[in-house]
């Protein structure tokens, strides 16, 4: 039996003016599935991700979520939706107890529900120890696992997280993803916009965007199969004369940093392997290491951003 779509958009278009701020967007999320929007600043991740809670309605075409239609059944769609916005968007002023106990009242919980699982969310989330702090005074990752635990609190169907882990430390994101693990058990449908590459990974799927538009999907094994065997890792003293010398070779398409190391992206490895190290001892560069590399999703991202542009 296949899983049950939650989320879906048909050519789902969103306009300001002649800017077109999600341009024809296709996708669908299945229950037990987490589904990752990345791209830079300015891709349309944002708007997307408002569209699909009803915050903005769309230009034209089909938005469904949870079975409900966009905008015309909107209020039943946000009954099942559970929502996380890039901002720290809580009552600063509430302790973390009393923010769980406002939101149950406004999705209409009954009292003795309401309370069983507020309990339920501050051990899901790590926070009964500080269920009488106030939100305002808990720190980034705190605050991150508290708007988590308040739009978990009417166990919604579907989850729209905006760049849920921006700002906190790298502890704090792997805990972060661990809760996120844990509910797709349950089969929440999950829905994350990150420009994280790292993060990526964890997605079932990844849809790459950039100027409203998706440019490509797949899980991140199939992305990064795009790039195989055509990566090579470049260590080399000092890397700016090393890169100027190493995007001159025939056989490079692109050098980026990564690191203090270098990634090229060549058409085929060989040639660049056998000439590179001639050349920059010719210009006074020290080579450390020059080897084939598994590529990553940014490589990968970098190529498609690339060639966006060329396109356009």
């Amino acid at each position: 039996m296949e899983p049950e779509i939650l989320l879906e958009t048909r050519q789902a278009v969103k306009a300001f003016g002649a800017l077109r701020a999600v341009d024809g967007l296709n996708l669908q999320v299945a229950a037990g599935e987490m589904v990752g929007l990345v791209g830079p600043d300015g891709a349309g991740k944002t708007t997307a991700i408002r569209l699909l809670c009803g915050a903005l309605s769309p230009t034209s075409g089909q938005i469904r979520v949870a079975g409900y239609e966009i905008p015309r059944m909107v209020e039943k769609a946000r009954e099942h939706i559970g929502y996380l916005s890039q901002r720290f968007s809580l009552y600063g002023d509430l302790t973390v107890k009393e923010n769980l106990n406002f939101f149950g009242e406004v999705f209409g919980m009954p009292d003795a529900e309401r309370k069983a699982r507020s309990e339920e969310l501050l051990r899901f989330a790590g926070l009964s120890k500080f269920a009488d702090r106030r939100a305002n005074a808990l720190s980034g990752g705190m605050q991150k696992k508290l708007g988590l635990a308040t739009a978990l609190v009417h166990s919604p169907k579907v989850l729209l997280l905006d760049e849920p882990t921006g700002g906190v430390d790298p502890v704090a994101r792997q805990e972060f993803w661990h809760l996120l693990v844990g509910l797709l058990r349950g089969g929440s449908a999950v829905l994350v916009s990150t420009p994280y590459m790292d993060e990526a990974m964890r997605f079932n799927r990844v849809i790459f965007m950039n100027k409203g538009r998706a440019l490509i999907e797949g899980s991140p094994r199939e992305l990064i199969q795009r790039l195989k065997d055509r990566i090579l890792e470049l260590a080399a003293e000092p890397q700016m004369e090393a890169r100027r010398l190493a995007v001159l070779d025939p056989d490079v398409e692109d050098v980026h940093a990564f690191g203090d190391r270098l990634h090229l992206r060549v058409r085929e490895p060989s040639g660049p392997i056998a000439r590179l190290p001639g050349v920059l001892a010719a210009g006074g560069v020290r080579l450390l290491h020059m080897l084939p590399v598994s590529p990553t999703l940014e490589d990968v991202f970098i190529q498609l951003l690339e060639m966006d542009q060329d396109a356009s």
